[in-house]
């Protein structure tokens, strides 16, 4: 995290360093027109010393003197023109030295001002390559953090497709569950239908068999233990209805009786007595048989 935010300040400034670099160049650029400038008043100023003092030299050479002499008067002309060459040296001796001191000062100066403008030409060309050399730095860092954009992007994409594919499976994973769990409920509703529909069987097939056992009950308190050999029960249930049927023997009397569900008839004979009983329930899978046998 502290890289990126290193790369972002330096990305940040790079304008800014770009335009120090901009002044700078320009800078050196007048620097150097400074420079060359000064360096061509300073070889002007050398020829023009040169030239002055060569026509001094020469007028000091060509100097002569016309004197008008009068023989008639005894006059020390070697004196006077030793002393009128000795003062015209003198001046110009004078002059040389001046002008030579300050053509000097002058070219001095001018040193001065040229190494002054050198030293800050050597310290811009100086900042000027440290500034070449961060720019390059900043470019490679640049081309870095590109590299690294490119990689994340592609890694990115390659991301989002796995995603998008998983994200498909997981969907066609739930609708497949979805489908399993509406099969699930409707199986499950199914069976508590046929459950509730056995039940509503096995409650009406308890209360006929107490009503077949009453009235056996009954029929046996009427016939008597007379002649009774055997008594035999039997109710049964299958898919799409239910059976019963008795049967007394002995004597020469017997009584016998059929039932079923779903419109189903029972009948018990024996005299002058029958039951006739009817149910619209139907059976599934379920058989149900009881025999009872007494002896007397």
């Amino acid at each position: 995290v502290s890289v990126f935010a290193v790369r972002r300040v330096e990305g940040f400034h790079f304008p800014f360093l770009l335009q120090d670099v901009d002044a700078a160049y320009m800078t050196k650029v007048d620097l150097q027109a400074k420079s060359d400038s000064l360096a061509d008043e300073i070889n002007f100023l050398k020829y023009l010393y040169e030239v002055e003092l060569s026509e001094m030299q020469k007028t000091v050479s060509d100097t002569s003197v016309v004197l008008s002499m009068d023989n008639n008067r005894n006059l020390d002309l070697d004196s006077i023109i030793a002393e009128v060459k000795a003062r015209y040296e003198e001046i110009a001796n004078r002059s040389r030295v001046e002008a030579e001191s300050w053509y000097q000062c002058k070219y001095e100066e001018l040193q001065a001002t040229a190494g002054k403008h050198g030293d800050s030409l050597k310290d811009t060309k100086a900042e000027i390559s440290e500034q070449n050399r961060t720019i390059q730095r900043l470019r490679a860092e640049i081309e870095s953090v590109k590299k690294q954009c490119e990689t994340l992007q592609s890694s990115i994409t390659d991301a989002e497709e796995r995603g998008e594919l998983a994200l498909k499976d997981a969907r066609a994973k739930l609708t497949d569950l979805e489908s399993a769990l509406q099969k699930a409920k409707a199986d499950m509703a199914r069976q508590l239908r046929e459950y509730q529909e056995l039940m509503n069987v096995k409650l009406a097939l308890d209360v006929e068999i107490a009503t077949y056992r009453k009235l056996l009950e009954g029929e046996e308190c009427r016939w008597g233990y007379r002649g009774l050999g055997g008594l035999g029960f039997g109710a049964g249930s299958g898919r799409g209805g239910a059976g019963f049927s008795y049967s007394l023997g002995g004597g020469g009397c017997g009584a016998g009786g059929g039932f079923g569900a779903g419109g189903g008839l029972c009948s018990v004979g024996g005299g002058c007595n029958s039951v006739v009983v009817g149910s619209g329930t139907v059976l599934k899978k379920n058989t149900t048989s009881m025999s009872v046998s007494r002896r007397v």
